[in-house]
């Protein structure tokens, strides 16, 4: 169970950040918002759960980024901000109620109600009244400078106040709102281009692509190089909040929204200020039936406690501050015939079914295809080929199968089953016990080996340059590469023979590739792609373990231990013996020591009487009890290097004891190792020991990168963790720090600044 939070975890990160990547930097998502808040929902809950899986690159931790490379950079007077999401009145009621527990005991809390606009967020300044710079949120704190593209939008002002009877303007005034098309003006666009791509067609020209969603047309329209372009663009901008400011002093949200409008600024006219929460609650279902009547799209709704001081008081937690929160609509529902089934096969060989559907329009956006998951759930749902199934748009382009439309079955339709073996290596598939997935077992499978080399040259990991999917496919097809470690064995005269591989190409790759071999060993074990060890593991791993070789030798330990002791119990166990619950979950145990009994007793010096105590229910001997324990402690010895390292959990652990004593990899790392890949840790700087002993997390913004401060903390005898727990010593929280500070308070740990901790170190 808690191998499979842990992988689906890792699962909704690896897809959260991909959809963060494409909606934000792309502008071309494949879901919808609404697909995305419920990933987004899904990870969150399962962090709030299990926060031992939690990962340290979690998008939960992180606002998206727009920033493209197109642009000039403009840093923002304060962090833009997301919102956390609501989605039904219930999560709304937990909101106001967690918000009351940190505000005084007589507190009341008003609020003002609006349209959330699908659009593109902008940060606009003005100085003493004239438009200065206009920015994308970018990545909350640096936006791309769009200030031309903005000017050409009229409803934008120039100079404010647009009226000159409101008085002189401040001198400084930075404000965001959101950038969109109105439902009218969109459809225009799209009418002229389709008339455009009929004149091009009648012409043998290629049209031009089709303008489907209006938020990304939104935002390639205002992204535009030539303004003049951006300028043939009906775009209309809507101004809600000030960022900052020189002498404007406000009280409330309601009183900067009439404020802006005073200024001149295009300003929503649905707003709403209500009295409490019930007549929030009273208004939702009327916004939601009028929503398609409005002259711009909207995904929900925007709900700010009103009282700008009580909004200050309230703060921020992670990315969202705590006064305000987006009410999602429900996800709009279509039906459509599945035509088919596609099959993929990921790096660590688990086999995905995709379904192909008839297209079909949903939310702006033609729908053709969307993720099974597993081939339990299309069982459990009893999706079969050729059905009519109902298609939910949880997502703004790759929506989810609810299941099928049982009434409209014809008698044609066919079972889905997992192919029996792999469609790209025709290796049988093998389905692990207690598993939801199947997999293929042959880590020489094409498909395969081509996720994994994708994974092992990217930038987060072994970070070779020139080696893209395309060319990884070429190497593979040439059968110059079968593994990570194939790479580091090519050669110039063979590649010059590929097409497409001119001479300073492979000058550049050869010379990338030789500058990878001497990558920190933490960086090598990230690389790998061994589950559940990112950056951070690596780290632990490498305080810990010298090299791989270590690693090797310890896991190799391991085996043998856990064989020994597997033996043991099953000369033990094989007569019958009671049944029953309690007797099926100590047998479980049993048989997976090293994650249900190794971590129970690492630190145990009365093995044998606490072993007695928990396998009363299977009527052993005290003879057979103190075989069981002497088998037990050289499984406990062999893998305390790892268990005893904080932050690694035994699941984890486990993993990595598989991934070391697996012979394939072993060989692997064996021809990298001979290949002259760096493989050993790096000599810690040592600068002092007035840390020793101590044991931090870091949380937030620093005024250097977390890297560097984690360097100073082990510089000086500590340790840097990923996880908050009762072994912490400190947690050291920059800006815009997460729910670890909340972790330390709850655990009672001791919450620092960067500063605090400088002078920690300094004596």
């Amino acid at each position: 169970m808690s191998g499979d939070i842990h992988k689906r975890v890792r699962e909704l990160s690896d897809e959260l950040h991909n959809h963060i990547y494409r909606y934000h930097v792309l502008n071309n998502p494949i879901i919808t918002d609404a697909e995305y808040d419920r990933l987004f929902r899904e990870l969150q809950d399962l962090e709030a759960e299990h926060p031992q899986h939690a990962l340290p690159d979690s998008p939960t931790q992180r606002v998206g980024s727009d920033l493209s490379g197109d642009f000039p950079k403009a840093r923002h007077p304060a962090p833009i901000l997301s919102l956390s999401n609501a989605f039904d009145e219930a999560d709304l009621v937990n909101w106001e109620e967690r918000n009351l527990r940190l505000l005084s005991e007589d507190a009341k809390l008003q609020y003002v109600l609006q349209p959330k606009l699908d659009g593109l967020a902008i940060v606009i300044s003005y100085e003493n009244g004239v438009l200065t710079r206009a920015a994308t949120r970018g990545n909350g704190e640096f936006g791309d400078d769009v200030s031309a593209n903005v000017k050409t939008i009229r409803s934008v002002p120039l100079r404010i106040p647009v009226n000159s009877d409101r008085g002189a303007p401040p001198s400084r005034l930075v404000v965001r709102g959101e950038i969109l098309f109105h439902k009218e003006s969109f459809q225009a666009l799209k009418r002229e281009r389709e008339a455009r791509n009929r004149e091009r067609e009648a012409r043998g020209m290629k049209p031009l692509q089709a303008y489907v969603n209006a938020r990304n047309t939104a935002s390639g329209s205002l992204k535009q190089k030539d303004s003049r372009e951006t300028a043939k663009r009906k775009l209309t901008a809507y101004i809600y909040a000030i960022v900052d400011s020189d002498g404007v002093e406000l009280g409330s949200e309601w009183e900067t929204l009439r404020y802006l409008r005073d200024m001149g600024f295009n300003v929503i006219t649905d707003a709403a200020h209500c009295q409490d929460l019930d007549d929030v609650r009273r208004r939702l279902d009327a916004w939601e039936a009028r929503r398609d009547d409005l002259p711009f799209e909207i995904d929900g709704l925007v709900l700010k406690v009103d009282s700008l001081a009580q909004a200050r008081e309230l703060g921020v937690v992670g990315k969202d501050p705590r006064g305000a929160i987006a009410y999602k609509f429900p996800a709009e529902e279509a039906t459509t015939k599945l035509v088919g089934i596609t099959i993929g096969v990921g790096r660590t060989g688990k086999v995905t079914p995709t379904a192909q559907l008839a297209p079909v329009f949903i939310g702006g956006v033609t729908v053709s295809n969307a993720s099974l998951h597993n081939y339990e759930q299309v069982s459990a749902l009893d999706i079969r080929q050729g059905d009519r199934v109902i298609v939910k748009r949880s997502g703004d382009v790759i929506p989810y199968v609810i299941g099928p439309v049982a009434g409209a079955r014809d008698g044609s339709e066919t079972q889905i089953t997992p192919p029996e073996s792999c469609p790209f290596c025709e290796t049988k598939l093998r389905q692990p016990a207690g598993a939801v997935d199947w997999f293929c077992p042959n880590p020489k499978c094409r498909e395969r080996v081509m996720r994994t080399l994708e994974f092992f040259v990217s930038r987060g990991a072994m970070d070779i340059e020139g080696m893209g999917p395309q060319t990884i496919a070429a190497l593979i097809e040439n059968e110059l590469i079968e593994d990570e470690a194939d790479i580091f064995y090519l050669t110039a005269e063979p590649l010059l023979a590929l097409e497409g591989f001119a001479e300073k190409k492979v000058e550049n790759l050869l010379a990338s590739i030789e500058g990878a071999k001497a990558r920190p060993f933490e960086q090598m074990l990230t690389s790998l792609g061994i589950d559940g060890v990112g950056s951070t593991v690596a780290a632990l791993l490498t305080d810990k373990f010298a090299s791989a070789q270590d690693l090797l030798d310890t896991a190799k330990g391991v085996e043998a231990a856990e064989e020994a002791f597997a033996a043991t119990v099953e000369a033990l166990l094989e007569d019958e013996r009671a049944s029953g619950a309690d007797v099926e979950k100590l047998v479980y145990r049993l048989n997976h020591p090293l994650t249900e009994l190794v971590p129970r007793y690492l630190d145990a010096s009365d093995l044998s009487e606490r072993l007695a105590r928990l396998l009363k229910p299977l009527a052993l001997s005290e003879a057979e009890v103190a075989a069981i324990a002497a088998s037990l402690s050289p499984l406990i010895a062999a893998s305390k290097p790892l268990h005893s390292i904080e932050g690694l959990g035994p699941v984890l652990v486990e993993n990595i004891v598989e991934w070391f004593t697996d012979e394939h990899n072993k060989r692997v790392l064996e021809k990298m190792l001979e290949a002259g890949v760096n493989m050993r840790a790096e000599e810690k700087d040592v600068a002092g020991s007035g840390l020793e002993g101590k044991t931090f997390v870091l949380t937030g913004a620093m005024s250097v990168p977390r890297g560097e401060i984690k360097a100073l903390v082990e510089a000086h005898g500590g340790k840097v963790t990923g996880s908050v727990s009762k072994k912490t010593s400190y947690v050291v929280a920059g800006d815009a720090p997460g729910s670890k500070v909340d972790k330390a308070l709850k655990n009672k740990v001791p919450v620092i600044s960067e500063a605090e901790l400088r002078a920690l170190i300094s004596g």
